[in-house]
Order: structure tokens, then C-alpha cells, then sequence
């Protein structure tokens, strides 16, 4: 039977399970990845399962999120994260050496393998025809104990590209045209696999940059064939032994296919404050810019970074505007340095900052008062850039360099001819830092600011929460779990973080839900979309949150949830969602006994009132509700 590539690795790397849409799988993962916002706590998660080394083909701890040192919290962590990977061996990036997403694509993906990381946006290496899926912290540090990832087996959505790329038109029109048409509910339950005559056309970091915004979609992870170009790319980085040619067989049958012709593409823009609001470039030329980032792991490849300083050769950016270069990775600063494109960006009048994600995660960068700001980035959630009542706008390098020059958001095709963009030097001048052959003797150092990982009780027979507070629809992780330069040094100590759990939406939630636990909250359609992290699920659990009822649930946080034992309750009838109110009372009886029992039908009492709710999870989901969370479910299988 024909099969898409999706289905062939899913295939080759089945442990468990029916590969039919919706149904469970368990998938033996290959490589996995963290970042320094997310890997203390995945660490602290694989220390407490007391295992002596990750069990993966390759697993790296990535420093690049918590890059401002204004005390000692964010270099506690490196050096933790540090000797952290030494001792257990994993590979270690430090500070300044790049995005995890940009450095796993250049150093480690490969063509049908698979990659579990800690992080929204693994997606990014789909680009190599790997199946790259975004998780939870404890997802990860399970997969590095060799654990398989279980998951509901995805429905396959193709994307048919057929045509070239226009001049001054990037790889961020194309997915923004997705996010466009589908909106950022329009990927749930699928990956999304591209294919047809029109991917010839892409270059490997164009295709990674497309991969990696399907995570606004929703989708599980989103991916490419490995062919020629993916070829000459391992070449070019010393990896030709990586490659292997792989693509869906002729004839295969797709879920749901949608249909783009690159040629009939213009210059996009997603609008504030959602990556789907989106817009062509030409209509918004009255959004007058104060700021404008080329960066993030999406938008700081050497191909961006040059396509930007050719367009602003011989010219300066526009008065009153900054304009910051955030390159990808050291390789891509390292060859923009070599080709003279770094003379230009500084002649213009950029800013040059560290390789790392900096303003796309609130880590300074943080736009003015009132200022619109247009980013590179994946995401423009509200105040996720630092600023309260920030105006972000999303766009390609191509947009963000006319828009420079401008000082409003501009169509880059009236910059006339686009400049042909040189081959990448050969320079590959990472910091990567290998795992020694024997770590006897390492210690794990630990700074005041990482605190133990809380401990969890396991699911009581009878449940009686209170309902502090209700939320409407597409709350995303940053509403729950904000990240920016103040909380994200907080990543390793949850009784400190925790106290910024909601604090955008009611300031006092944290001493609510502590003082008046077990609690609930109530929220509508597509709760929790946005980042992977974890701590949007573990904080609350850890304040005393063992309830969630919503319309629907974003698939990385439902499974972070259900990781930390929270219950994940869907509203049977929507209409509901209209009654249920802040400070009534849900009783939950029998409910130990109807979830290990397999019930998905729960009755709930809400004043008097039945409420019929539906717990749509597995056998294995509901193993780890039972006993609290999924590390103290670990713990006993191990």
C-alpha cells in the first residue's frame, strides 16, 4: 500500500499501537533536544528517575533562551545545565552559540529519523525530512530514559507546492498563508507533509523555517522530503553520511490536501495580536514601525541575515527606528562576517546582538510604549514581547528589510531587483561541547535558585474543587505561565515561579488557588495553545489546580496536564461553558474509580446541576492521572 512519508517513519519507528488517525501510538525516539528555558526542569525530571545515562542516539542541552545575566539565577542554570549533560551524556551548547532549532538542523538532524524536544518549535528540523515533534519537558526526559513517546496517530494534511518563489517572497508567506487559510486551530491532530515540484524550489532553510511555524497551527510537527537539495545541504556541513533520500511513494493518499502555487504568493504580515490575523504587506503601509527584529529560530539563518544586508546596502534604516540583528546561530553570524553582509547590516545602522531568541521570548528587546514592532518571529501573542500593550507584527526577512528602510511596514517588491544571495562560506564555528567517554567524578553543580521537583500526590477517589477562575477561547501558555526577562530565570524552582501563574489575567490567582485548593479552571476552544512549556501545567498543579474543564484542549498541553496529574475535563455540550461560573463548587465522586475504569463519560455536580463531561484519553493517560503524574508513573515501571 502507497504510504506518505509521515506514515513511513511513523512505520519504522512504531513500538506500540494501531497507526489509524486518532487511535494511540508509541514511537521509539531517535534524538532529543532541550532548551535552558525548559531543560532544568526536564534535568531535575531525569535525575528523579535515577538512571545513570540518556539512552538516545543523541540528546543535546541547548542554552539560549535565559541568556541575560543581570544576577546569578540564568548562570546558575548554565553551569548546572552544564554539568548536567556531562554527567548523564548529553551534548552541551553554551550561551551565545545559537537556537537549539537552527543548531540541530546545521549539526545533528537527519532524513527519517525522529526528534522529541522540549520546545514548540522542533518542528524546525522537518526541513530535513525528519519528524521533529514539539513535547513537554517530562515527555523529553522520559524519551532520553528510553522511553517511546505515546501519542494519538495523526492525520496526514499535504501540502502541494507547485511553482517558484516571486522575487522579494519568503518561506514565511508560505505557512502564513497556511496560518491564513487554517487559522492557529487549523493543524490540530495533523502533521503536515509537503510535497510536489514545488519543493525543488526551496532551499533546506527555507523549508525548516516553513516546518517550523506549523507549530502556530497546531499541527503535531510538519515536514518536507529528503532529496537533492537536503543532499548538498549535509554536504556543505560535513555530514554527507546523514543522508538518505526519502519521499512519499507515488500515489499515496493523503487525509486533506491543500493546494499553494509559490508563484501566486505577495509579501504577508500576521497583524497583532495572533500569528493567523494575517494581511498582504502592501495594505498596511500606514503602520508607522519604531522597531524592527530579523532573528528567532525561524527568521536568523545566514540566507536571512544576507538577504537584509544586501537590500540595505548603501543605505541607512529609516529615523527613529531600530533595527536588531539576532542572528540564528554562530555559523550564520560567523559566515555573514566572512561575506562583508555583517559590514552592511552595521553601515545601516543595526543593532548586532547574540545569537540566541532574545526578544521573541520577552528576554529584552522589549518594544516602547504604544510602538508597533514588526519581528521575524513565530509568534506575536499579546505582551509576549515585554511590553503590556505591545503592537507585534509577523513577517519574512524580505518585508522586514523594506520595512527598515521605510519606517512603516512596506511591500518589499517596490525595492526593485532582488540581489541573488552567495553560497554559505564552509565555516562552522559552533561551541558545541561533546559528552565525555566516562563521567565518573562529575558532579552536578547547583546554584540557591534550583529547588527540588515538588512531589505530587496521586488522584484521590473523591474530587471537590472550587472554579477561581474562568477564561475564554485560545488562552495561550504565555497567559498562563508568562515568560519574559523577570520569570523565565525562575524555570528551576517551581515555588518561586508559581507565583506568576495567570498573574496577566488576576494578579492574586496564586494565593487564591493555595488557599482555597484543590481548584479548577474553566476555559473555552483551543485552551493552552502556544509553547510547549511545562510549567504552564506543573505551577498550577503545584498551587493546588487538579481540574481543568474547557471546550477544547491544545494537544502539548493537554499532555502536560495529564503529566502532572491535572484532569483535562471537555465540556459535553459547549453550551455549558456559558453557566459555569468563577467560585461554584464541581463535585467529582467515584472519580479515581470511573477514570482507572476507563470511563470517559464523567457526571459532574455543579450546584445541584448535573454536568456531563468527557475525559477523552488513553489507558495510559489515565494510568498516569491515577498515580498523580507521570513521573511517579515512570517511576514505578522503571
Amino acid at each position: 500500500m502507497a504510504q506518505t512519508l509521515v506514515q513511513k517513519i511513523i512505520q519504522s519507528h512504531l513500538v506500540e499501537g494501531d497507526p489509524t488517525p486518532g487511535r494511540e501510538i508509541a514511537l521509539t525516539i531517535d534524538q532529543t533536544l532541550t532548551q535552558d528555558a525548559t531543560g532544568t526542569l526536564a534535568a531535575l525530571e531525569f535525575e528523579a528517575l535515577g538512571l545513570e545515562r540518556v539512552r538516545t542516539e543523541v540528546s543535546v542541552s541547548y542554552v539560549d533562551h535565559n541568556l541575560v545575566q543581570s544576577d546569578f539565577k540564568n548562570p546558575d542554570d548554565h553551569r548546572f545545565l552544564r554539568t548536567f549533560a556531562a554527567r548523564y551524556g548529553l551534548w552541551y551548547s553554551p550561551p551565545g552559540n545559537g537556537i537549539c532549532h537552527q543548531l540541530h538542523l546545521l549539526n545533528f538532524a537527519r532524513p527519517g529519523a525522529t526528534l522529541l524536544g522540549s520546545d514548540s518549535h522542533t518542528p524546525h528540523c522537518g526541513g530535513l525530512g525528519m519528524l521533529a515533534m514539539g513535547a513537554g519537558g517530562l515527555d523529553v526526559a522520559a524519551a532520553m530514559a528510553g522511553q517511546p513517546f505515546s501519542l494519538a496517530c495523526p492525520r496526514v494534511l499535504g501540502v502541494h507546492l507547485t511553482g517558484h518563489l516571486s522575487d522579494w517572497v519568503g518561506a514565511k508567506d508560505v505557512i502564513l498563508e497556511l496560518l491564513r487559510r487554517l487559522t492557529v486551530k487549523g493543524g490540530l491532530g495533523r502533521v503536515i507533509e509537503y510535497f510536489g515540484p514545488g519543493v525543488a524550489t526551496l532551499s533546506v532553510h527555507q523549508r525548516a523555517a516553513i516546518c517550523n511555524m506549523g507549530a502556530e497551527l497546531g499541527a503535531t510537527a510538519s515536514l518536507f522530503p529528503s532529496d537533492q537539495t537536503t543532499a548538498e545541504f549535509l554536504k556543505a556541513q560535513g555530514r554527507s553520511e546523514a543522508y538518505q533520500p526519502l519521499q512519499a511513494d507515488p500515489g499515496c493518499t493523503y487525509h486533506e490536501v491543500q493546494e499553494i502555487d509559490l508563484g501566486s504568493l505577495q509579501p504577508l504580515v500576521a497583524c497583532p495580536s495572533s500569528p493567523d490575523k494575517v494581511r498582504p504587506a502592501a495594505e498596511l503601509a500606514d503602520v508607522a514601525l519604531e522597531q524592527v527584529i530579523v532573528g528567532s529560530c525561524g527568521g536568523g539563518s545566514y540566507e536571512d541575515l544576507t538577504r537584509v544586508a544586501l537590500a540595505l546596502d548603501g543605505q541607512t534604516m529609516a529615523p527613529g527606528l531600530s533595527l536588531s540583528i539576532n542572528p540564528g546561530s554562530r555559523q550564520a553570524l560567523g559566515q555573514v562576517t566572512e561575506t562583508g553582509a555583517l559590514a552592511k547590516l552595521i553601515a545601516a545602522g543595526a543593532r548586532i546582538h547574540q545569537s540566541g531568541c532574545l526578544g521573541c521570548i520577552g528576554m529584552s528587546q522589549a518594544p516602547a510604549t504604544g510602538a508597533a514592532s514588526l519581528r521575524t518571529f513565530p509568534r506575536n501573542f499579546p505582551g509576549r514581547s515585554g511590553t503590556p500593550d505591545d503592537q507585534v507584527y509577523l513577517a519574512g526577512a524580505e518585508v522586514a528589510a523594506a520595512s527598515a528602510l521605510a519606517g512603516h511596514i512596506a511591500d518589499p517588491r517596490t525595492l526593485g531587483a532582488m540581489p541573488a544571495i552567495p553560497a554559505p562560506p564552509a565555516l562552522r564555528p559552533e561551541a558545541l561541547v561533546p559528552p565525555p567517554d566516562d563521567p565518573a567524578g562529575i558532579e552536578v553543580l547547583r546554584g540557591p535558585n534550583i529547588a527540588p521537583f515538588p512531589e505530587l500526590d496521586p488522584l484521590p477517589e473523591d474530587l471537590r474543587v472550587k472554579i477561581i477562575l474562568k477564561v475564554g477561547d485560545n488562552i495561550t501558555t504565555d497567559h498562563i505561565m508568562p515568560a519574559g526577562s523577570k520569570i523565565l530565570p525562575l524555570r528551576s524552582n517551581v515555588p518561586a515561579i508559581s507565583r506568576y501563574v495567570f498573574a496577566a489575567l488576576d494578579p492574586g490567582f496564586a494565593d487564591q488557588a493555595q488557599a482555597q485548593a484543590p481548584v479548577a479552571v474553566v476555559g473555552g476552544e483551543n485552551y493552552g495553545q502556544g509553547s510547549s512549556r511545562e510549567h504552564a501545567a506543573l505551577a498550577p498543579r503545584y498551587l493546588g489546580v487538579r481540574v481543568k474543564v474547557a471546550k477544547s484542549f491544545a494537544r502539548i498541553h493537554r499532555a502536560n496536564l495529564i503529566n502532572f496529574g491535572i484532569i483535562p475535563l471537555v465540556l459535553a455540550d459547549p453550551d455549558d461553558y456559558q453557566w459555569l461560573q468563577a467560585g461554584q463548587e464541581i463535585q467529582l465522586k467515584r472519580v479515581l474509580t470511573a477514570i482507572s475504569n476507563g470511563k470517559s463519560s464523567i457526571i459532574a455536580i455543579v450546584n445541584g446541576r448535573d454536568l456531563p463531561l468527557v475525559l477523552d484519553v488513553t489507558s495510559r493517560d489515565r494510568d498516569i492521572l491515577c498515580a498523580g503524574g507521570r513521573l511517579n508513573h515512570i517511576k514505578r515501571k522503571i
